[in-house]
């Protein structure tokens, strides 16, 4: 007897694990960044009081901070993202996440570096 294969009864192919842990993975780096960045927003009020105005440094701290929990979202809503793709079998989607994040890394560094060197002294 020949067994029938409709593309309704068939169950879908379990993903390899590794798939899904590397996912895990670049989710828990991006939560790192995330958690840096909070880390860096609490130090620069609290540890600084020198570096700038408070209103200065409070306003850089609140940007730190919400670059921090926006970039905790963006990694949970990729890694949804990813592993709903795998499963599906289609292509990874593509992010700007990481565009984002190095301009606002490179606009901090050159802030900081601005009120290190005038400010300070």
């Amino acid at each position: 007897m020949a067994e029938d294969h409709r593309a309704d009864d068939r169950e879908p192919e379990e993903l390899d694990y590794r798939f899904t842990l590397a996912n895990e993975r670049t989710f828990l780096a991006w939560i790192r960044t995330a958690l840096a960045l909070l880390a860096g927003a609490v130090g620069l009020d609290q540890l600084t009081p020198d570096l700038a105005p408070v209103p200065v440094r409070v306003t850089l701290s609140v940007l730190l901070a919400a670059g921090g929990a926006g970039l905790g979202w963006a990694a949970y809503h990729r890694w949804v993202r990813v592993e709903r793709a795998m499963r599906a079998g289609g292509p990874l989607p593509a992010t700007r996440i990481m565009l984002v994040l190095t301009v606002c890394v490179a606009v901090a560094a050159a802030v900081f570096s601005v009120l290190i060197i005038g400010w300070s002294r």
